[in-house]
């Protein structure tokens, strides 16, 4: 029978994503969700914070709150936002991600922590001892978290970035998040403007998508 997947296409770094969050938990009770991390930050692409980084990180924050209610937390703002000793790289914690994903198929749940721990919290997400720690506090076993991201680590992320990269490209998206159904091998991408901050509308309005693109058991009534 014809299953429909919600590819969602996100960095850990990524304040709109952050935002989405919500319509991510929403999504999973309809549809099955595969995540694809980025790299938004990676690589050549991480940044130290300054404050030209955190004047440009705090004007788009104040909009996605407003937009999303999701909250962004007071050692987030006035506490990492303010340390120029942190680095920004996302590839730390989409290693985790896909670690935990490889351990229980808890790579959503994880990402979720690591959103809190670093939006509400302003935990260094990057830093091995806080993914060890989050996933402990997700319920993974520490030793196995560990062997397992020493697995993913480096190569083996890269490329699971770069495969997310050439999605994004394939459907058309520039940025993050970009949520994709695929159906029977085609891919639509979503329009989230008008479900950010409305998670219950949003899980209406994806059960009527599902239902249509996924056709009833021969016999049903």
């Amino acid at each position: 029978m014809l299953k429909t997947i919600l590819h969602y296409l996100y960095d850990p770094l990524c304040g709109w994503c952050y935002g989405a969050a919500p319509l991510v938990t929403a999504a999973r009770a309809i549809v099955t969700v595969r995540a694809h991390g980025g790299g938004m930050m990676a690589g050549a692409n991480r940044r130290r914070v300054t404050p030209q980084v955190r004047s440009y990180v705090a004007h788009h924050d104040q909009r996605i709150a407003q937009i999303s209610r999701q909250v962004f937390g007071e050692r987030y703002r006035e506490g990492l936002l303010r340390d120029t000793s942190v680095v920004l790289d996302s590839e730390p914690p989409i290693a985790a991600v896909l670690a935990a994903d490889q351990i229980g198929s808890r790579g959503l749940d994880m990402l979720e922590r690591l959103q809190v721990a670093h939006y509400v919290h302003g935990r260094r997400i990057a830093d091995r001892a806080v993914l060890v720690s989050v996933a402990a506090e997700l319920g993974l076993e520490a030793r196995i978290f560990e062997e397992t991201l020493a697995q993913v680590q480096g190569k083996p992320t890269q490329h699971h970035i770069s495969e997310s990269r050439a999605l994004l490209e394939r459907v058309g998206s520039e940025g993050f998040p970009t949520f994709a159904l695929e159906a029977d091998g085609r891919l639509s991408v979503i329009d989230l403007s008008a479900h950010l901050g409305h998670p219950l509308q949003w899980q209406a309005w994806l059960r009527t998508q599902v239902s249509a693109l996924e056709p009833s058991p021969v016999g049903s009534i």
